[in-house]
């Protein structure tokens, strides 16, 4: 009767454990639940993000800032855009003045402008959206438009002015549509590879033609040289001949003299004349 009685124990033991941990389950599932339901009521935007609020599908036009937001399930929802600098990098194909090839690689930096992202998403979508149906064919536009205003020359030669052209109109083309131009950048201008080997030709033409110019200036200048040599030499010999007159040649002769007077020596070895003799008396 005494195991009877403790194995009774036990089972109840057991029983009353396993409904607790079921108990303990169940308010846990609750919990989860509960806050599972109130997090449908809070909204939270990360930073370099806007919320659009909208209300049973319609755009409201309150823009959500970054932080956390209480909205009312069901009725309200929020998309989220971000509104930090995003690159995009396009490829564009356009003719220059004078009928050349024009193919260029551009980077632009852009951002939604944050006050103005339930306008953006209402009227044009997401970040996707504005760079296919807005950036990229306002970017091939504009660089058609402004390369058409220069020669494939003065595309190389101005390229900072092409640059500022090519900033200045896209910008004023894509504030429309509430986005800012940060920068933009002309990576890589090229031509045709026949346009590009005629600019070749012509700047080896132009070396050769400015090398030759170089060489017949030399010429001139080493012929002008030896003239003005021979003409000194010249003035020289005559400021010579015009001042050589017998006392300066006996002038000189007496400074250079060493004091001794020349023997005269006649054949047979006999002294005809000593001038020493006639200086002595």
């Amino acid at each position: 009767m005494v195991l009877e009685s403790s194995s009774n124990v036990d089972s109840l033991k057991s029983k009353t454990k396993k409904n607790k941990d079921f108990y303990i389950a169940v308010q846990l599932a609750l919990v989860i639940v509960f806050l599972a339901i109130l997090s449908k009521f809070f909204i939270i935007v990360n930073a370099g993000e806007r919320g659009v609020l909208m209300q049973f599908g319609k755009v409201q036009e309150q823009v959500l800032g970054e932080g956390i937001h209480v909205i009312f399930p069901t009725v309200y929802t929020v998309k989220k855009l971000s509104v930090r600098v995003q690159k995009q990098e396009s490829s564009a194909e356009a003719s220059s003045k004078d009928l050349q090839d024009v193919f260029t690689d551009v980077a632009l930096n852009w951002h939604i402008i944050p006050e103005k992202a339930n306008a953006i998403f209402q009227q044009i979508g997401d970040e996707k959206e504005v760079v296919a149906r807005i950036i990229e064919p306002a970017v091939q536009e504009v660089l058609k438009a402004v390369m058409a205003k220069y020669t494939a020359e003065e595309i190389i030669t101005k390229r900072g002015e092409v640059k500022a052209a090519v900033d200045d109109y896209l910008t004023l083309r894509l504030v429309t549509y509430y986005i800012a131009v940060d920068d933009i950048s002309l990576v890589h201008v090229h031509f045709s590879e026949r346009f590009s080997e005629a600019v070749e030709a012509k700047q080896i033409a132009e070396q050769e033609a400015k090398r030759g110019e170089f060489l017949a200036l030399k010429a001139v200048k080493q012929a002008e040289a030896k003239v003005n040599l021979a003409k000194g030499e010249a003035e020289v010999q005559r400021l010579l001949r015009d001042n050589l007159t017998p006392e300066l040649l006996e002038r000189q002769a007496i400074e250079k003299w060493d004091g001794k007077l020349p023997l005269i020596v006649g054949d047979g070895g006999k002294n005809l004349l000593d001038l020493r003799q006639l200086v002595e008396r």
